[in-house]
């Protein structure tokens, strides 16, 4: 399976899964772990929570894998499926603490230097240790997707943009101050990294848990 990952692209396995060849969809599940992983923990579900909603995200995409059309890139579709898994559930539970709130498009960035946003790429680029996801969970819901989006994932604007259903002036909007909030909060809480990633290990489990359900 390895061998074949790079293979294809996303549109060419869908259309093998679709013909028939189930096992493909790995490739997919592979494809989109990480993501998914820092989506759920970027929404502030821990570790097991966010598993399960990555679980329920898979089977979802896989039932209604028909209905992709191709208009947007395929992580774009799937992580809409997860942001709503992850509002859904949050909804169920009850949870308040985190509502978004709509931003005026006219919003002026509070930090747009530079050189504040070479230092949260600095740190960014030192895989999203423990500071900054400690950090993240002190800023709103509505500037931390986009950031996690578009900094963690590596999503355009473009695509963000589709995923939270938000103009792509708002996306930039967004961005720019949640790169000046964070900032602030990490030098609040700078301490030891941690990698804030889905690893191999986990990555092969979601693979084998989502593959089971699929045969089953």
């Amino acid at each position: 399976m390895k061998e074949t990952s790079e293979q294809y692209s996303d549109l060419e396995l869908i259309r093998l899964i679709l013909s028939g060849d189930i096992a493909l969809f790995e490739l997919l599940i592979r494809r989109n772990n990480a993501i998914l992983y820092k989506t759920g923990r970027s929404y502030d579900y821990g570790h097991e929570d966010t598993q399960d909603l990555m679980q329920e995200t898979y089977i979802d995409a896989y039932r209604n894998l028909s209905k992709f059309e191709g208009r947007a890139s395929f992580r774009t579709w799937i992580t809409k499926i997860m942001l709503n898994k992850c509002f859904h559930h949050r909804h169920k539970l009850s949870f308040s603490n985190e509502v978004p709130s709509e931003i005026s498009d006219k919003s002026i960035p509070m930090y747009s230097s530079n050189r504040n946003a070479d230092t949260v790429n600095a740190v960014v680029n030192r895989e999203l240790g423990l500071i900054v996801e400690t950090a993240l969970k002190h800023l709103s819901l509505d500037y931390r997707m986009v950031f996690s989006l578009r900094e963690v994932n590596g999503f355009s604007v473009e695509e963000t943009a589709e995923t939270l259903g938000i103009s792509e002036a708002n996306v930039k909007t967004r961005l720019n101050r949640a790169k000046g909030m964070l900032r602030k909060e990490i030098e609040k809480h700078y301490q030891p990294e941690e990698i804030f990633e889905f690893n191999a290990v986990y990555c092969d489990a979601m693979v084998e848990r989502v593959m089971r359900e699929l045969r089953e």
